[in-house]
């Protein structure tokens, strides 16, 4: 199979290409590099051994092109992470949504029906919770006076006890809490009407905590993992916000290839945009990965800041059964495995951020 990888050279993307191409697989990588994944305007040395294409997924032309020989595409293209404030807005829907849709129209053009979509689990917003007394509750959003007080749990909507967090379904309500979270939903939203429209498939995976291998670094688009290690290689405590006991599903990319590498080889749910988590199936808080990381690295203890950035949720862990019944898709990495790994795993340089 010949298979088109959109933000290719990208942490993820990358090791999907690795994947695929060890697989058997024809990969042609599709990357415009932008400055919140990459400290320059040249190729990764990982990416090699790739067929590569410089260019944006927003160029219909560039596309047309490229999509002639593709049996799948595997879209991982995309302004990721929390960001710096509103004003990313822009940002955030012109690579993303306005690039998805560029993308979709340019495969049916081209006749490609099938696609594997980077989604992720900010699409949920907070987790799935239950109270007591009132059984599974939605969550409001917590209130800044109540963070600043040190009250981080997530507190009933009826009694204002607080809520018990549960693993979450794909079929969970969704509710996207900052400017990146919307436009990952977009993009499933986008897909689905055109799998509808054509008849194509669609696998959307929704990520959860990622890391591992050349993840940027030094950057606030990163993921947190990435962010306490940029902390403890210049010799600083990690700086964990709320308590540290904020809790989330930490997947080793690895992992993350291996789902794509079964969702492009398996058969597409044509018509639809099926939802995935994609997960360890292992919880754990935040407070453990700084810890857990700095005893790797050697560094000094993680210090616990209060305080929680705006958009942030509370509590946010998946529910792996429907990646394992539909997809075959087991995570093989341990927690305690890959923080040892990613303490010393290659990262990519400082990006700029303007």
């Amino acid at each position: 199979m010949r298979i088109l990888i959109t933000g290719g050279a990208g942490f993820i993307g990358s090791h999907v290409a690795d994947l695929l191409a060890t697989d058997g697989h024809s990969v042609l990588l599709l990357d415009a590099f932008l400055p919140q994944a990459h400290s320059t305007g040249a190729p990764p040395e990982w990416i090699a051994g790739h067929e590569l294409a410089h260019g944006d997924v927003r160029d219909a032309e560039l596309l047309g092109r490229l999509l002639s020989d593709v049996d799948a595409v595997c879209h991982q293209a995309a302004m990721v992470g929390h960001g710096l404030d509103p004003s990313d807005a822009p940002d955030y829907t012109a690579n993303n949504d306005l690039g998805t849709a560029v993308l979709l129209a340019a495969m049916h053009k081209a006749g490609v029906r099938r696609l594997v979509l980077a989604s992720s689990m900010v699409v949920y917003g907070e987790g799935r919770y239950a109270c007591p007394d009132h059984g599974v509750v939605p969550a409001p959003p917590r209130r800044a006076e109540d963070i600043a007080a040190g009250r981080y749990e997530v507190p009933c909507p009826h009694c204002g006890s607080d809520l018990e967090p549960l693993l979450v379904g794909e079929d969970a309500p969704l509710d996207p809490r900052s400017t990146y979270a919307v436009t990952k939903l977009a993009q499933e939203q986008l897909a689905a009407a055109w799998a509808r429209q054509t008849g194509g498939g669609v696998w959307a995976l929704r990520y959860h905590n990622v890391y591992g291998s050349r993840m940027p670094r030094d950057t606030p688009y990163a993921g947190v993992a990435s962010i306490f290690r940029s902390a403890l290689a210049r010799g600083a405590p990690p700086q964990v916000m709320e308590d540290g006991r904020q809790r989330r599903d930490f997947v080793h990319v690895s992992d993350v290839a291996q789902a794509n590498a079964l969702a492009l080889t398996a058969q597409p749910p044509y018509g639809w945009c099926e939802p995935v988590n994609i997960c360890s199936g292992q919880p754990h808080t935040v407070g453990e990965l700084a810890t857990e990381l700095a005893d790797a690295m050697g560094g000094p203890a993680p210090q616990v800041v209060g305080g929680a950035r705006p958009g942030d949720v509370r509590h946010v862990t998946a529910d792996p059964a429907r990646a394992a019944e539909l997809l075959g898709y087991r995570a093989r990495v341990s927690f305690a495995e890959g923080i040892t790994r990613f303490a010393t795993d290659p990262l990519r340089e400082p990006v700029t951020t303007s």
